[in-house]
């Protein structure tokens, strides 16, 4: 294996450059998806779920399982990942890791994957619907 003489990119300058390809969403646009036949995928660890609440609808994966349930060909997939060009929106918690997780579905093949900006915190200062874990059951 070969060792690059590239210097090494920080965290905020990958993400930098990962956000130059993502059309990232704001809250409403997400929403908008969302009722257009796009898919939120919340990606938040359970914690985090059971604390804020849940976007009615949006299908839980947690993120070290991200790329094998929406993965169209996987034999482990969601029954949502359904084609490669399924228009995704990553949620995380802020919108950092979302727009990882959005670039790593494009790496599969999922060419509209994208994120929302301010993630699941923003969703809900839009005032858009959110559920508690018990209600989503």
């Amino acid at each position: 294996m070969a060792v690059s003489d590239e210097q090494p990119l920080g965290i905020d300058a990958l993400l930098e450059r990962v956000r130059l390809d993502l059309d990232r969403l704001s809250p409403e646009e997400a929403y908008e998806t969302a009722e257009g036949g796009g898919l939120l995928v919340d990606i938040r660890y359970a914690a985090l779920r059971e604390r804020d609440g849940l976007i009615p609808g949006a299908l839980v994966v947690e993120r070290n399982e991200l790329e094998w349930r929406l993965d169209p060909q996987g034999s482990h997939r969601a029954p949502q990942a359904t084609s490669h060009d399924l228009r995704v929106v990553v949620v995380c918690n802020e919108g950092y890791a979302s727009s990882l997780a959005a670039l790593s579905l494009r790496q599969l093949g999922l060419r509209h994957a994208t994120d929302l900006t301010g993630g699941f915190q923003a969703w809900r200062a839009a005032g858009l619907p959110v559920v508690t874990a018990t209600q989503e059951a």
